[in-house]
Order: structure tokens, then C-alpha cells, then sequence
């Protein structure tokens, strides 16, 4: 990836953060996915009073783009945390999970930029996630 495509991928994450809904935790993320046409789907953390309802802002980019009708091609994946200090933010376990059911549909293992204010993390989904379960295991 390019860095002028990297630097816009983590501007996007950077832009859903900001709409990030997070009363509870008061910690924005954003999420921004790109597919290999060049689209760029976002998303960002909500949080709900029930704890265990809130959703990543990975899962809601993902859910964005599936209900967009995309079906593989995810090339790379931002993630960023607001109040991110000095370590970058990693997608959680189950975001990774769920970006690999997209990452598998167009057997791709895209590349995550992990961001804080200082640095930038580059790995791919698989080191993240390795030996991960998958819509191939189902049949």
C-alpha cells in the first residue's frame, strides 16, 4: 500500500471516530475498511447502557459494507482510538474474527494499520489471527 492510501485510510478512521457514540468507556475508535476497488466503508464504536451490547467499530464497518453487498475484496483495515497514546490500538478478538469472514469470502489476508497519536502498526489479519476459523470449516 501506498502512503498516501495509507494516510487516507487512517484519515477516515480517524473521521468516523469522531461520530463514535461512547458515554460509558470514553473511548472513540474508528474503523475504516478498504476493498479492493478503492471503496472505503467506516465505522465507529457504540456503546449501549447494556454493557455487552455495544459494538466495536470494526463490526459496524463490517456490517455497513456487507449490507452495501460487498462480498470480498477487503485489501486493508484501519483502526484508530481517539485517546490512543503511545501503543496502537489492535482490533479486539472478536473484530478480528468478524473481519476475517470478509477477509475470507475474497481470500484475501488484507493488511491492518493499528494507530496511535505516535505510531502505526502495519500486520496482516492472519498474524492477528492466526489458524482462524472460517466459512471453510463449515462445509
Amino acid at each position: 500500500m501506498d502512503r498516501q492510501t495509507e494516510q487516507a485510510l487512517i484519515a477516515a478512521a480517524y473521521a468516523a471516530a469522531e461520530n463514535a457514540y461512547a458515554p460509558y468507556s470514553d473511548y472513540p475508535v474508528g474503523a475504516a475498511l478498504l476493498f479492493d476497488d478503492g471503496a472505503v466503508i467506516t465505522g465507529c464504536n457504540v456503546e449501549n447502557a447494556s454493557y455487552g451490547l455495544a459494538l466495536c467499530a470494526e463490526t459496524v464497518a463490517v456490517a455497513k459494507a456487507l449490507g452495501e453487498g460487498r462480498r470480498g475484496g477487503l485489501a486493508a483495515v484501519a483502526v484508530v482510538g481517539l485517546k490512543a497514546d503511545s501503543a496502537p490500538i489492535t482490533p479486539c478478538g472478536r473484530c478480528r474474527q468478524v473481519l476475517n469472514e470478509v477477509a475470507a469470502l475474497g481470500d484475501t489476508d488484507p493488511l491492518v494499520l493499528c494507530v496511535s497519536k505516535d505510531d502505526v502498526r502495519r500486520v496482516t489479519l492472519s498474524a492477528l489471527l492466526p489458524h482462524a476459523f472460517g466459512p471453510s470449516h463449515l462445509g
